[in-house]
């Protein structure tokens, strides 16, 4: 009876596994589907490079460089109204560290500054009075407190949890929260020096409705969501979306003047013209599942400029949000866990001299492994420094090629068949119930030119 009562238990948390697996699934495509309808917001880059004419300040520069003189978020919400904009979303910390809300997690904040006032709050109620959604940037990436590569703890992991905990507790309803400095070529810090699940999972907990938006579009394939709940564009550093071909709910981001920060030139030069971001930006990026987020920069006394107020008013001029659009095409459910293959040893029939297997677990989508032309079964392998539980595995091919293969796993010296396959898309991403094995292993069955394997990935998905 003791086992029966077992395997009885078992499935039903199976059960409820799925159920809520299942659940999360639906809201998170509503979730998706509302924020591209959403189509324009404001980006508001305020912080403490506002007042050192650099986008990336000094990690220690004082808190009293911080002290507008006429903050009014209310002017801010104002402006966004006038373009026609649906929400805002603003800096709560950049990467040189400075907390610009109430934060009991250090010193190195606005209630430090001689303004002493919360900025998030006066953000998020100016927004919300306004009729406007209310979204977040924090960045993982923390200079002052020596957040980056080398020197992640775990105290300085609960560090990051704790303020994103004040984020989403202290300020009501938070639609989404982007994050910056992470797993980017230039802050290093990868998604296992900060577990990205963890956070991912932390953020749900608290407020299941707000979405997960990091600015990685550089490095993953725009035909999947990886580590985010949208896509993410930003221009400036080259990040442009396919839109002819793109199906996944976007971001692209980009800002009114030449710069992120407010820069002392900014009231004498002209901004982006009206025209060019409507007919440019706008309309085509919305026809394209891509929401358009324009940074406009606060200057020191805490105010938008005058002329970026009338570009504002002369875009709400010509253009309108006509209500949702279309509806998204299905899409899997991000990935969102450590890659177990990465760097792992593995093996494989014979390849070309210069891309040899090591190449398709290197966590780089930019080289591959290529399958020797005069091989008509290639296989590749991954053997694991232990035996390791798995969930989920994603094949991603430089172009589209490889038509019908097996996945297979080995369980105690013995292969067994995990599926077979036959999908011809890109990035092919195939969930299944767990299993134990020390490898894992894709025969290929059918192909039509030269096998090019950019990454193998074996992850173990929470669920």
């Amino acid at each position: 009876m003791k086992y029966q009562y077992k395997g009885f238990l078992l499935i039903i948390i199976a059960l409820l596994s799925f159920n809520i697996s299942n659940a999360q699934d639906v809201n998170l495509i509503k979730r998706q589907q509302d924020f591209v309808d959403l189509r324009f917001g404001m980006f508001i880059h305020y912080n403490i490079p506002t007042y050192m004419d650099q986008d990336w300040a000094d990690p220690e520069a004082s808190p009293s460089i911080f002290n507008p003189k006429k903050l009014n978020s209310d002017q801010w919400a104002k402006a966004a109204k006038s373009a026609n904009m649906s929400y805002g979303c603003l800096t709560t910390k950049h990467h040189s560290g400075f907390a610009i809300w109430d934060t009991k997690t250090t010193d190195y904040s606005v209630m430090s500054s001689p303004y002493k006032k919360d900025v998030v709050k006066s953000y998020t109620e100016s927004f919300r009075k306004a009729g406007l959604k209310v979204m977040l940037y924090y960045s993982i990436l923390d200079t002052h407190h020596k957040i980056r590569p080398g020197l992640i703890t775990p105290e300085k992991i609960d560090f990051i949890k704790a303020q994103i905990r004040e984020l989403l507790t202290n300020y009501g309803k938070i639609d989404a929260l982007i994050i910056d400095g992470w797993d980017a070529p230039w802050s290093r810090i990868s998604y296992d020096d900060i577990p990205f699940e963890e956070i991912y999972t932390l953020i749900k907990s608290i407020q299941p409705e707000c979405l997960v938006m990091d600015l990685n579009a550089a490095k993953y394939p725009a035909e999947a969501l990886y580590y985010t709940d949208i896509k993410s564009y930003e221009q400036g550093a080259g990040q442009h979306i396919q839109k002819e071909s793109n199906k996944l709910p976007a971001l692209s981001c980009l800002p009114i003047n030449t710069a992120w920060f407010w820069k002392t030139d900014f009231p004498k030069v002209g901004t982006k013209t009206a025209d060019v971001l409507v007919e440019n930006m706008i309309k085509p990026l919305n026809a394209a599942y891509c929401n358009f987020i324009l940074n406009v920069a606060p200057n020191r006394d805490g105010l938008i400029d005058d002329n970026a107020l009338s570009t504002l008013k002369e875009i709400g001029s010509k253009w309108k949000n006509e209500g949702p659009l279309p509806p998204l095409p299905k899409n899997e459910y991000p990935i969102i866990s450590s890659n177990l293959a990465k760097k792992q040893a593995s093996n494989s029939s014979w390849s070309d001299d210069m891309n040899i297997m090591d190449f398709a677990n290197d966590d780089s989508f930019s080289t591959t492994w290529v399958s020797n032309p005069t091989v008509k079964a290639p296989w590749y392998e991954i053997t694991f420094d232990r035996d390791k539980s798995f969930n989920t595995i994603v094949i991603a091919e430089k172009k589209p090629n490889i038509k019908a293969y097996r996945l297979e796993y080995n369980e105690n010296g013995i292969w067994k068949l995990l599926l077979s396959g036959s999908d011809v898309s890109r990035i092919k991403i195939h969930r299944f119930n767990r299993v134990w094995g020390k490898k894992v292993r894709m025969l290929i069955d059918k192909f039509d030119k030269q096998v090019e394997l950019a990454e193998f990935q074996v992850y173990n998905e929470r669920r």
